[in-house]
């Protein structure tokens, strides 16, 4: 199931480790989020949702060995999934996938000796991260909004950047993209400020200058293009974007 052991043994690397499972698995509850939730099945047996250290995912019976090579994730994870909507399902089982990360990581900790300075920079690195549950429910991308008098759609619609601006007059200004390296040298290290407090709703990553990234007309949420597979060139003819998630919700009302 998991493949080949993977035994990372020290603090770098298994904050490695955890990044990767953690990727897998806000994948799997957002952009893949269809594919997910077809195959978590209430008819078959008891699934669990696997985050694998290579970004990837997978939904699976759980290891038949006692006791496991690593923890496991929450049991039957299928079986709950056509008993509440959608929304609270996903929000419950990123809540799960959170506790197994934490588990995975601390286990790894514990079988090589980690001492107390290095299980707190582990647990500190890992904090600095979203949680899978906060970038689901989109509480990553309220977060900022306590701490600064703008939100994060606002503070990357009003940046100087010419180029961008054409466009933050179109009805379609949410399918823009977020703002390519800047040209404004005055304003830049104002807007690296503003663009720190932006996260993609798909993989939790901070905003970053030289990448493509888009936002949900409906969520208003930015995302890596990347992440959602949209390009450049595909966003120019998109007058009304939707993310993954929200598409899949149209389609089942």
């Amino acid at each position: 199931m998991e493949g080949p052991p993977n035994n990372p043994r020290t603090v770098e690397e298994v904050f490695k480790d955890f990044r990767g499972r953690r990727s897998g698995m806000i994948n799997a509850l957002t952009a893949d989020v269809e594919k997910f939730y077809q195959q978590c099945d209430p008819e078959k047996e008891n699934l669990c949702l696997y985050g694998l250290p290579n970004e990837t995912w997978e939904v699976t019976l759980p290891a038949e060995e006692v006791p496991p090579e690593l923890p496991e994730p929450a049991l039957g994870i299928n079986f709950a999934r056509d008993g509440m909507q959608e929304k609270d399902w996903l929000a419950l089982v990123a809540v799960h996938s959170d506790a197994w990360l934490l588990a995975v990581a601390f286990y790894f900790g514990a079988r090589f000796g980690f001492d107390k300075n290095e299980r707190k920079r582990l647990f500190h690195m890992m904090n600095e991260l979203p949680t899978i549950f906060e970038v689901v429910t989109g509480i990553s991308k309220k977060q900022p909004r306590d701490k600064s008098a703008s939100t994060p759609h606002t503070s990357s619609k009003k940046k100087s950047n010419p180029k961008m601006q054409p466009r933050l007059s179109e009805p379609q200004m949410k399918v823009s993209k977020m703002p390519t390296p800047k040209d404004d040298e005055e304003s830049g290290e104002e807007e690296e400020d503003e663009e720190g407090l932006t996260l993609c709703g798909a993989c939790g990553e901070n905003y970053a200058s030289d990448e493509f990234w888009i936002c949900c007309d409906v969520c208003e949420r930015w995302f890596h293009g990347k992440c959602v597979k949209i390009t450049p060139a595909r966003a120019e003819h998109i007058k009304q974007y939707k993310c993954p998630a929200c598409s899949n919700k149209r389609a089942k009302i």
